[in-house]
């Protein structure tokens, strides 16, 4: 067999390149402009390499009975790695892939493509401008892991981009979102607001010591109408690796304190990351 070897290429918003892992035989990271993006293994696509996929994986799985299908949304394509997880645990889902670059998208089913009957859509689109024109009612899961470079665009953060993710979702509908920030975090406390604004269910997932303010890192915000199955993503939280918290009710209403919901005319994109923060977890 061949040795699998490093592709390069330019795609639509930067340059993209698929590294072979050499410790598991068809497993690759994507990068784009050096940050890590996505990792997957093609072979066992339920093998989630990085932490915060992880924590996305432990809410989409409280979501519904194991194995049941689901109708998800995935803003952010990358190397499609939730879609496979959720077409190899839950066979028989429909997901939509919005991601901005074509050239990526067209990089990754080029390089690592998806298996036949997964189930995908993909769509070259705006996440926000796709979720404006889509239907009502239209998918149980919408998973927002959208960075320009390494940051959450402005028109990705508001309230009038969360109302439109809820008119998509169905009643019940579960929201998530992959957000990124550091102390005194008035980048997720906005966010929370914005998202109690419509959802009236909150949970956040991040490691005690982003909580603490000692690191900048990655939360995961879950957002529903309906009552969140807290107690199996705390479960599956602590047990992982990196050990994780789950915050809920009062604890995220006293973490968002006096901040206000995030109007277009207001938005700016999540903070940049220091150097050195996004390693391979």
């Amino acid at each position: 067999m061949s040795e699998a070897i490093p592709v390069t290429r330019s795609v639509d918003h930067g340059t993209a390149k698929l590294m072979p892992d050499v410790d598991r035989e068809r497993a690759w990271l994507l990068t784009v402009d050096g940050a890590p993006q996505s990792y997957v293994d093609l072979d066992d696509p339920a093998y989630l390499e990085f932490e915060y996929a992880r924590r996305l994986a432990f809410a989409l799985d409280a979501v519904a009975a194991e194995g049941a299908p689901l109708d998800v949304v995935h803003l952010g394509g990358g190397a499609l790695t939730l879609p496979r997880y959720v077409a190899a645990t839950r066979p028989g889902s429909r997901q939509d892939v919005v991601e901005a670059d074509r050239g990526l998208l067209e990089l990754v089913t080029e390089q690592l493509p998806l298996p036949a009957g997964s189930g995908v859509a993909l769509h070259a689109a705006d996440a926000r401008a796709w979720l404006e024109e889509a239907p009502d009612d239209h998918a149980d899961v919408l998973i927002a892991d959208v960075f320009g470079g390494s940051r959450v665009p402005a028109h990705l953060t508001t309230l009038a981009y969360v109302r439109a993710a809820e008119r998509v979702l169905r009643p019940g509908g579960v929201y998530l979102a992959n957000l990124a920030d550091a102390a005194p975090f008035g980048f997720l406390r906005s966010q929370l607001a914005t998202l109690a604004a419509v959802f009236g269910e909150l949970a956040l997932i991040a490691e005690p010591a982003v909580l603490r303010g000692r690191r900048f890192g990655n939360a995961v915000v879950v957002a529903s109408h309906r009552p969140l199955d807290v107690a199996t993503m705390a479960r599956r939280s602590a047990a992982d690796a990196f050990p994780a918290r789950v915050e809920h009710g009062a604890a995220v209403r006293r973490f968002t304190g006096t901040a206000r919901p995030v109007e277009d005319a207001d938005a700016v994109p999540s903070p940049e990351p220091p150097d050195g923060a996004f390693g391979i977890g």
